[in-house]
């Protein structure tokens, strides 16, 4: 996989940091005196991890104490749910109540001449994160809003076949199952192996499952169940080489592990960046291959000279300018800390708490140990212990927060720490489910 901007080297200064960090937003996106000092707390933090290489930085808990903090978080509940919606550090808090106070004054001026412009320098640090041309970025409100417009933007017809797993994203099943009863579409689920021993066993089951009569398959990137990593390149590959569209749903990998669009070849890509990009809740990325654009229609009519143009995803009347451009101190933020430092952390933190509790009783996980399988997302089950139940016990009794999944082909709950997450936080979610473990939940 491909890194962002190298933000190492022992000659690190905070000119070179600030030219890294602000790669395709400028720096325009610098919105306040208080956002610029917290900036430069995040350079000092940098400074002092520069010889490091992303593994050992992981580990380094000096310099994550100082990210720790740089979120404003409560620590009276311990949030281990951040793959649902994440808390944004104060630099993006921070940037998003400036420009929510800029656009009231002189508001159909200020928000459409002076704020919605530089919607394009954050249009272009997305892209650099992604590895794309900004022309084929749409800013969108979250994953749904991007994946819809690509589920249902496609020309199909009667009998056409859209292919997917049993273990894709409530929504985007719902949307198809809505054409499936509206158009006569038909939706084919496949199961996929269970933390697989090799990622090729879910590339054989997808090609299997393919007929003459597959038009789509939609693939999520990372299963937001388990956190398994999917095989989306080579599926892309056996897709294309059949004349198949392939959409992937990235809600739960942008900005999570450090990747860019040429490590997955597709020509569909949607996502949130309120999750692991710590944007503002309400935004979201789509990206379209620039010679795909033509063929989808918008989720909302725009002008027929728009058709080539990624913004005609973007044609939903009035919104808000102060989200999308404080996306762009997320940007700075993910570049500051670095995408190779922040998947190694993430990917740390996930084994931290795994070790502790792999060799207890009755402890079983739905989610693969290979380091191309998985990061930070986990789901481990209490045999004998039903999701729900644990899940109110360790909110209720210890405000731990999890998501219960009960899934028919498995249950358990997940476990999503995020960079703010401490070791200690870690322990005492350790400590608990030891006790369950051995002893069940308390009567």
């Amino acid at each position: 996989m491909n890194s962002p901007p190298a933000l190492t080297g022992r000659d690190l200064n905070r000119r070179d940091f600030l030219s890294a960090v602000g790669k395709g937003v400028g720096l325009a996106a610098l919105s306040s005196a208080t956002v610029a000092a917290l900036l430069d707390d995040l350079y000092a933090a940098a400074k002092r991890v520069e010889h490091l290489t992303p593994q050992q930085a992981a580990m380094d808990e000096d310099f994550w104490f100082d990210i720790q903090r740089s979120f404003s978080v409560t620590r009276g509940i311990t949030n281990l749910n951040n793959g649902g919606v994440s808390p944004s550090p104060r630099i993006v808090t921070e940037a998003l109540c400036h420009y929510t106070w800029e656009q009231e004054d002189a508001t159909a001026y200020t928000m459409w001449s002076i704020l919605e412009p530089q919607v394009e320098t954050v249009r272009t640090g997305l892209a650099d994160i992604f590895g794309c041309d900004r022309e084929e970025i749409a800013i969108t409100r979250n994953a749904s809003e991007s994946l819809e417009i690509l589920l249902m933007g496609l020309d199909l017809k009667s009998g056409d076949e859209v292919l997917t797993t049993t273990q894709d994203y409530p929504r985007m099943l719902t949307t198809l199952r809505q054409r499936e009863a509206r158009e006569g579409l038909v939706l084919k689920m496949i199961k996929v192996p269970i933390a697989p021993d090799r990622l090729d066993e879910i590339t054989v089951e997808f090609e299997k499952a393919i007929t003459p009569k597959t038009r789509v398959i939609l693939i999520s990137h990372v299963i937001n169940l388990t956190g398994q990593i999917m095989p989306v390149k080579s599926i892309c590959t056996v897709a294309r080489s059949r004349g198949i569209d392939v959409i992937v749903d990235g809600a739960h990998s942008f900005a999570h592990f450090d990747f860019k669009q040429e490590d997955l070849e597709c020509d569909y890509y949607g996502t949130s960046l309120h999750k692991w990009l710590f944007a503002p809740k309400g935004t979201g990325l789509l990206y379209v291959k620039r010679d795909k654009i033509e063929k989808i229609w918008p989720l909302m009519a725009a002008d027929k000279a728009q058709k080539n143009d990624i913004r005609k995803f973007e044609e939903i009347g009035t919104h808000p300018a102060a989200p999308r451009l404080a996306t762009g101190e997320a940007v700075l933020y993910h570049n500051g800390i670095g995408g190779k430092r922040k998947e190694e952390r993430l990917r740390y933190l996930s084994r931290y708490w795994m070790n502790k509790l792999r060799d207890l009783p009755n402890v079983r996980f739905h989610t693969s140990w290979q380091p191309n399988q998985s990061c930070g997302i986990a789901n481990v089950e209490i045999i004998g212990v039903e999701p729900g139940a644990l899940g109110s016990y360790l909110m209720d009794k210890h405000k731990i927060m999890t998501s219960p999944i009960a899934h028919e082909e498995f249950k358990g709950i997940r476990i999503t720490p995020s960079v703010y997450t401490t070791l200690k936080e870690l322990d005492r979610f350790c400590d608990v489910m030891e006790t369950v473990a051995k002893r069940g939940l308390p009567k």
